[in-house]
């Protein structure tokens, strides 16, 4: 485990077809984004880190706000994962999303 990192995982609940439904970050110590994941509504996957990103997904620019202020925006609910859980998904879906 990398206790300079974080992993959090936010349903996004709204009605927008072009956005996604759940972003799966990792934050470095500063709450900056390395790796993302975003869930889309019709099933697809789009991911970026530092060396990639695709029309749709992108990192952020600046600090990702703490789990707890997210939260207090109604269509936001997030959770804090493991680096394990962040690493299955990334494998899983981070070369798909960007073939």
């Amino acid at each position: 485990m990398n206790p300079s990192k974080q992993y959090i995982d936010v349903l996004w609940k709204h009605q927008f077809d072009e956005e996604p439904v759940r972003l799966v970050s990792e934050l470095d110590v500063d709450r900056s984004e390395l790796r993302k994941l975003e869930f889309f509504r019709d099933g697809t996957v789009d991911a970026a880190d530092g060396g990639r990103e695709t029309p749709r997904t992108r990192l952020g620019i600046g600090a990702v706000p703490p789990l707890d202020e997210i939260n207090q925006d109604s269509q936001f609910e997030g959770s804090a994962i493991t680096e394990d859980e962040f690493e299955a998904m990334w494998l899983e879906h981070a070369r798909r999303a960007n073939q």
